[in-house]
């Protein structure tokens, strides 16, 4: 039998908190969504005040990170530099907007995180804040 490690619904939630609070310091509102490796959502809150397009991207910025283990700014980043749309993956769900980070221990994806309402610089700040309040150092890759 195949197990995997995976962002506990625990987790998730301390996640969920910590964002919060980052986003209240700074007056803003905010959508969260943690998921599992496989892209699964785990755990999702928006804030009040938070916009409505904000809830779907959040899910789809830990979705993209998730699955393709790389940060939504670094796909991005990708999709310009390369002329390749979201479409290209012909996947709904994938993003190229900043502000979903892979959830990695020891080298492996255990799950994605997305912020979504502030700029792309901070909600990626945000979800590396919350990582780290979880699961101690990250890297700036989401390794922990």
């Amino acid at each position: 039998m195949y197990q995997y490690e995976k962002v506990s619904s625990q987790e998730a939630i301390k996640m969920l908190g910590h964002a919060i609070v980052e986003a209240g310091i700074i007056n803003k509102h905010i959508a969260i969504a943690v998921c599992g490796p496989e892209g699964e959502l785990i755990a999702f809150l928006r804030m009040d005040q938070a916009s409505p397009a904000a809830s779907v991207i959040a899910q789809n910025k830990a979705y993209t990170a998730a699955r393709d283990r790389k940060s939504t700014r670094q796909m991005g980043e990708f999709m310009n530099n390369n002329k390749r749309p979201p479409a290209f993956w012909g996947d709904p769900g994938i993003t190229g907007f900043g502000g979903g980070v892979p959830i990695m221990q020891d080298g492996k994806v255990i799950g994605g995180i997305g912020i979504s309402g502030l700029s792309e610089e901070e909600d990626e700040r945000i979800a590396y804040a919350a990582i780290e309040t979880v699961y101690g150092h990250v890297g700036s890759n989401g390794q922990i």
